[in-house]
């Protein structure tokens, strides 16, 4: 039986496991355009979101655009939600490693 990223074992490091904290957006220091390009799966609380701007694994967050509403400088406002976090890269297929509690 293959694991696929609803099934696989969570992994902790490696170079095909994404890094524990990412964002989208250009301005935080958590954003890196190679990986980004790779694809990320997000995977919370037990379902697959493809509204993610940033999440944290071991800290157990993800952050979520709230709305339509903007910041007075363009960016979208978000929500911190809390909860188990898992993420995988979306270009290994459905055998990708999983990082994640």
């Amino acid at each position: 039986m293959t694991d696929t990223p609803e099934t696989a074992a969570p992994a902790t490091s490696g170079a095909d496991i994404p890094p524990d904290r990412l964002a989208i957006n250009p301005a935080s220091p958590f954003f890196n355009a190679d990986l980004l390009q790779r694809g990320i799966g997000i995977r919370f609380k037990d379902v697959v979101r493809k509204n993610v701007e940033e999440y944290c694994i071991s800290e157990g967050w993800v952050r979520v655009q709230a709305g339509k509403a903007m910041d007075r400088k363009g960016n979208p406002l978000t929500i911190k939600l809390s909860g188990p976090v898992q993420a995988w890269f979306e270009d290994l297929g459905e055998d990708a490693p999983v990082a994640g509690k």
